[in-house]
């Protein structure tokens, strides 16, 4: 099994800390976002590599973070070769890079670099090897708040059986996070999503598309889940992650 790093934004919303700073190592808590992810990955026994994909402005970065972590597996940082926001690959178009350059034909963890997920990863893996390809799904109260994710309805077995990008009325409160697991079928299948003209930015589209071809399987995780996708929201994740780490040190933790 392999993982994929989605790391090549250019962080737009979050200017000017994002001006020379990848968002995903923007310091949360005292260490950058991506560690959150690289800690949750790296308890996953099946896995054998992590590639993280970004671009050419912030590849050098990662590259020295990548050898600072000193990571099992090891990563691969992956330059997709785009310079700002207007050329950029999008989502879908960095996994058909990444599964191309590097001819990926296993199942293939894909997650958002800008997210923290406070779940155990293996929990989806092993929700995985049961059901086939998954995606991670959250919960919010706020029907007015799905409107700015997408719509997750599943069946009784937890199939995806509706997906729709950002609804303009959504009827479930449950949406799909930036946290996929598909299997060595449906990550080929990448190539014809691509093939057919079909939007190459947001990957939930890829899910809106494959679940009409294949078996999806919506997995409800446990915990917290963190979108630092403004100003705002990295402030509040910083507080409270800074917060914890402060209570950890206090009870004689790691920090």
């Amino acid at each position: 099994m392999k993982a994929l790093v989605l790391a090549a934004g250019y962080g737009t919303r979050l200017y000017p800390l994002t001006k020379n700073r990848a968002k995903p190592l923007l310091p949360v808590g005292g260490k950058p976002i991506i560690n959150y992810l690289l800690e949750g990955l790296v308890a996953i026994d099946e896995l054998d590599r992590i590639y993280v994909v970004t671009n050419n402005r912030f590849a050098p970065d990662f590259e020295r973070w990548a050898a600072e972590v000193e990571s099992a597996p090891p990563i691969t940082v992956v330059n997709d070769g785009t310079t700002s926001d207007d050329d950029k690959l999008g989502a879908i178009g960095d996994m058909h890079l990444v599964i191309e350059q590097y001819e990926i034909n296993e199942p293939l963890l894909i997650v958002g670099g800008d997210n923290i997920f406070t779940f155990d990863f293996r929990e989806f893996v092993r929700f995985y090897r049961e059901h086939g390809s998954s995606v991670g799904l959250y919960e919010l109260d706020d029907l007015e708040a799905v409107k700015r994710y997408n719509e997750t309805v599943l069946d009784k077995g937890g199939r995806i059986v509706s997906f729709r990008e950002k609804p303009p009325d959504p009827t479930s409160k449950l949406f799909a996070v930036c946290l996929y697991l598909y299997t060595a079928e449906d990550v080929r299948r990448v190539a014809d999503y691509l093939g057919e003209g079909n939007d190459a930015d947001a990957p939930g589209h890829y899910v809106e598309w494959l679940h009409r071809r294949s078996d999806v399987y919506g997995f409800a995780f446990p915990g917290t889940w963190y979108d630092i996708g403004d100003l705002d929201a990295y402030k509040e994740a910083d507080r409270l992650f800074s917060a914890r780490a402060r209570g950890a040190r206090a009870r004689g933790g790691p920090g």
